[in-house]
């Protein structure tokens, strides 16, 4: 596990930038398979998400493995997951891209929500999608699913490495997540890319305005020409940016 911790400072200059943006800076960086793929929000929410990971591994179900009574066990370690995760991090679950039953529900989820969880991941689905959409916590899975996990899942790691959705998540590592989806930052890149990205976030809104006035993005975007440097520093000087 990283020895990384997010401070207040990245973290909030992260809840600024977008997924898109952090995309682009680690492919600069030779890094190409960090955002979550098939994931969506069970609810639109206009704040970013961002926060370090903590990570459920579910592997395949055995029959005589997983009947309801399971639940019993005080040890089992879907719930110990939910008890453990940090305030503030990111609960991520590696279903193995399988939504055809549950990674949770809402109970689970209204528990994060009240232990202070910034938000929960999966590459599988959620049952009780409609009211895990009216909780506060963010939330992003790839489609609604009804059958319990213990259907088609047996949680077995708790705080290793997964895939989620094609990529690598390590515990310690920022998730991400906007309206497009989650993007993980590996945790020693998390303070550099917040700094460089802010910036792009700030240059994207220039060039915006520029082309809603008409400008061609010829020189633009990128900017290849002198002229749009300089108009992007008056740019900033402007607007405090």
């Amino acid at each position: 596990m990283s020895d990384y911790v997010l401070s207040d400072a990245t973290r909030a200059k992260l809840k600024r930038v977008s997924t898109a943006s952090l995309c682009t800076a680690l492919y600069k960086r030779g890094i190409r398979n960090q955002y979550i793929q098939n994931v969506q929000q069970v609810a639109p929410k206009d704040e970013h998400m961002v926060g370090q990971a903590y990570t459920l591994r579910y592997i395949p179900a055995r029959e005589d493995r997983n009947p309801i009574d399971v639940f019993r066990d005080p040890n089992h370690p879907q719930r110990v997951a939910v008890e453990q995760c940090p305030a503030g991090h990111v609960l991520v679950m590696d279903s193995r891209k399988d939504a055809r039953a549950a990674s949770a529900g809402s109970i689970l989820i209204t528990r994060l929500m009240k232990r202070g969880v910034e938000g929960v991941v999966t590459d599988g689905g959620f049952r009780d999608a409609d009211g895990i959409g009216k909780l506060a916590i963010h939330s992003y899975h790839s489609r609604p699913s009804a059958p319990t996990n213990l259907t088609l899942h047996e949680a077995y790691d708790i705080n290793v490495p997964i895939g989620c959705g094609d990529a690598p998540v390590f515990p310690g590592d920022v998730l991400v997540g906007d309206k497009d989806g989650v993007v993980v930052i590996p945790a020693h890149l998390a303070d550099e890319l917040a700094e460089e990205c802010a910036g792009m976030e700030s240059f994207e809104d220039f060039v915006l305005e520029e082309v809603m006035s008409g400008t061609s993005i010829i020189g633009l975007y990128p900017p290849t020409k002198d002229e749009t440097k300089a108009n992007f520093e008056a740019w900033r000087k402007k607007n405090g940016r």
